[in-house]
């Protein structure tokens, strides 16, 4: 499990999260990931690049959970 402190931000886009985490190793795989129906967001898959994630939103990719705080 990973947990992500968001820090000053109100939110952090689904998309960039994955770039900072280094889970994807650029934006352009990073959307692929979402457009292929990788990635969940509280248990749903989600297909929105840019997806506002906010503290207490829990994301799911391959075999990780990602934590928002």
């Amino acid at each position: 499990m990973i947990k992500f402190k968001l820090g000053e931000s109100e939110y952090i886009e689904l998309i960039k999260l994955l770039k900072v985490l280094n889970i994807s190793n650029s934006g352009g795989q990073a959307k692929l990931m979402v457009e292929d129906g990788e990635v969940k967001l509280n248990g749903e898959v989600e297909s929105r690049k840019r997806a506002k994630l906010r503290v207490g939103d829990k994301i799911e990719i391959f075999n990780e959970t990602i934590i928002i705080e």
